[in-house]
């Protein structure tokens, strides 16, 4: 099936007489009639629901439609896309361990893996997405374990380049871990250009009503673990909580997933609510059709905004000209997304006031819905950072996210213009 079909019908076929829509397993638990069959579920010798801490059938439909989206093997979904960065990394990380991520990153997700997960004994160092594949391989030491990217940055609107990070990652023997929520697999599909295992704060675009918070991974199944078995005694030696089961060898591709959703999230809880996956599936019907209103209406408020004698600068890399333009048409040919980010002459304090004397378009924590909304990231969602950090991330004190929604881009354009009236 095309794209747009697996939006709305990809992952579950219901049989004679089964519900049509997916059905909402409201429920903690469930029954078996004798303690041996339960048992058998919790020693991983039979797949079946006995607890939603870990599991539930809602969620896995939602995870299965996902899967086929992105062209993977095996999926979960996450309580929050926060949660799912960090499973993602934490399921083969440990004490003493060290992995790679971009510098350009969502600011809560810097802010998980340089001081959250510092204190778990973990290191990460982040990088400059742009430097050549012989400066990246400089970062790599022997305790690396994997390479995180977005695939579009948030809030810098950088395009990460696949080809040059999954060389780097598999050159090396490590995974490459992609966020995939700005492009969402209607517009791009990691996996088909190396990327190993793909991650989504679904609250974003897949949602796209602000109705629900959510996070999924899925992974390509096309890592071999036990190729680089000794970097890897998580998936690859004997787990000691469930009787000594390797998870390589006993479930084969899909051991990371089984890994994250068996110790993960029997451990940490971090489950996804049944009722919130139903509202990810119904987002994701309509997924192909939004995303295309998304990005026609940033296009032309971009082009409106490059134009414009108040504005000291634009990045969108659907643009021609935009300095990640040639990555954007490489692997995003359909369109970016809705969001984009620039700059007001005058710095901040002129930035701040473009965004108070805006009326339709709100200044929100929010991205990627179906109402356009904007922010200020170094007040607002970067403002943990130091000014150093700031710069290392590639965020500009006067840099405004704005997330163009489903709106008439028309109306859009008016206020901005006279929001620009007023500075």
């Amino acid at each position: 099936m095309n794209i747009d079909t697996k939006c709305v019908q990809g992952g579950y076929n219901p049989g004679n007489g089964e519900p049509r829509q997916i059905p909402i397993y409201q429920s903690t638990t469930w029954k078996y009639s004798t303690s041996e069959e339960m048992g058998m579920l919790f020693d991983l010798e039979k797949s079946g629901y006995f607890y939603t801490r870990l599991q539930n059938p809602t969620n896995d439909l939602v995870a299965g439609q996902l899967c086929e989206m992105e062209g993977g093997f095996a999926a979960m979904l996450t309580s929050s896309g926060q949660a799912a960065n960090f499973f993602a990394v934490f399921n083969i990380c440990e004490a003493g361990d060290h992995f790679i991520s971009s510098s350009s990153i969502y600011g809560g997700t810097y802010n998980l893996f340089g001081v959250s997960m510092k204190k778990m004994g973990i290191e990460c160092t982040f990088v400059d997405q742009d430097l050549p594949l012989e400066e990246l391989q400089k970062y790599i030491r022997p305790n690396t374990k994997c390479i995180f990217g977005e695939t579009i940055t948030n809030p810098t609107c950088t395009v990460l380049d696949f080809e040059k990070f999954s060389k780097l990652a598999h050159n090396n023997g490590i995974p490459l871990i992609v966020d995939n929520t700005f492009a969402t697999p209607v517009n791009c599909r990691p996996i088909e250009h190396g990327v190993d295992i793909v991650t989504h704060s679904t609250t974003k675009y897949i949602d796209g009503h602000a109705s629900s918070v959510g996070g999924a991974i899925i992974d390509s199944g096309n890592f071999d673990w036990m190729a680089s078995a000794e970097k890897f005694p998580g998936l690859t030696t004997p787990d000691d909580s469930y009787h000594g089961l390797t998870y390589a060898t006993a479930f084969g591709k899909a051991a990371y997933i089984t890994k994250a959703t068996a110790q993960l999230m029997r451990d940490f809880g971090s489950i996804q609510a049944p009722q919130n996956a139903y509202y990810v599936h119904l987002g994701l019907e309509s997924l192909h059709v939004r995303m295309e209103r998304h990005c026609k209406n940033a296009k032309k408020i971009a082009q409106f905004l490059a134009n414009n004698d108040k504005v000291a600068w634009v990045h969108y890399s659907d643009l021609e000209g935009d300095k990640y333009h040639d990555l954007q048409q490489k692997y995003l040919p359909k369109g970016s997304c809705g969001v984009m980010c620039f700059g007001i002459k005058g710095g901040r304090e002129q930035s701040i006031k473009f965004m108070d004397s805006l009326k339709l378009i709100t200044i929100v924590t929010h991205v990627a819905d179906a109402k356009t909304c904007l922010l200020h990231p170094a007040s607002h969602t970067h403002r943990q950072l130091t000014d150093e950090q700031l710069k290392e991330a590639g965020v500009a004190p006067d840099l405004i996210r704005l997330s163009v929604g489903l709106e008439d881009a028309d109306d859009l354009i008016e206020d901005i213009k006279q929001a620009l009236d007023k500075i």
